[in-house]
């Protein structure tokens, strides 16, 4: 799996690095920690109790060291709550509060989100817009398994703290040749996944995949749409958006949440 290879050549790059989260010592309910601890040991791979702002507040105090780098996963995005206010109002601010004498940033929170179909209200949500109103943070989402694992190392080799948000309905429908060694994709770069010249269509995570769907029935009627990958959600690359939008004139944003206030807005 791309997310276990990118936690292990991280864990391998630094023997400081740890791993924890609820049952992420036997595998985690998705298998990307499977054999991590096996190989990795105990100390550095274990499971933490179900409280994720205890997880959030343990990440960030390993952090504030200087000693280590954390994966820290929350089980579901749902869950992230509880944590929110150690995400927004410390580990994001910690450098700012600090002048930048100290800071968070070997933290990488991974957190599983989206529908699948059967997750009912507690386990289907897409968060990621309650976190992008705050700076100091940065959030990816990948939309395949390639971009899982680039984005998850450039995620965890950033020197701020990170929130990497894995949409569930790709666990098992993604599939591509993968780089087995190091492998890294920027945080903050859009990808042009399909050129279009009559009207730009934006999404990240799953709903790439959907707007592909989409761009692949209006093309039958003579619409050329151009399906741009935003990959992070912060900092968002404006830079890609402003000249796709200005060669088409024409702009549609997918997201995968409620439309109120969601991202796309």
């Amino acid at each position: 799996m791309a997310i276990n290879s990118a936690m292990t050549v991280a864990m391998e790059e630094n023997p400081k690095t740890v791993m924890f989260g609820e049952d992420v010592a036997f595998g985690g309910v998705f298998r990307c920690s499977v054999n991590m601890r096996e190989r990795f040991g105990p100390s550095r791979v274990f499971n933490s109790p179900l409280t994720e702002q205890g997880i959030a507040g343990f990440a960030f105090g390993m952090a504030a060291t200087g000693q280590h780098d954390v994966i820290a996963e929350m089980q579901f995005a749902d869950y992230i709550f509880p944590a929110f206010d150690q995400i927004v109002n410390e580990g994001a601010k910690y450098r700012y509060r600090s002048s930048g004498a100290y800071h968070v940033g070997g933290v990488t929170f991974r957190a599983p989100c989206g529908a699948v179909g059967h997750g009912g209200l507690y386990h289907s949500q897409s968060v990621e817009a309650f976190f992008a109103h705050c700076p100091g943070i940065k959030i990816a989402i990948p939309r395949s398994a390639l971009q899982a694992k680039g984005l998850l190392l450039a995620c965890i080799r950033d020197r701020n703290p990170c929130i990497f948000f894995e949409p569930k309905a790709l666990y098992r429908a993604s599939s591509d040749e993968v780089p087995v060694g190091d492998f890294e994709i920027p945080l903050g770069e859009a990808d042009v996944v399909r050129e279009g010249s009559d009207v730009t269509v934006i999404a990240w995570g799953n709903q790439v995949h959907k707007c592909m769907d989409a761009a692949d029935m209006v093309s039958k009627e003579g619409i050329s749409p151009e399906v741009v990958d935003l990959q992070t959600i912060l900092p968002w690359d404006r830079e890609a958006v402003v000249k796709s939008v200005k060669k088409t004139g024409r702009c549609i944003i997918a997201h995968e949440a409620p439309m109120t206030n969601g991202f796309a807005a």
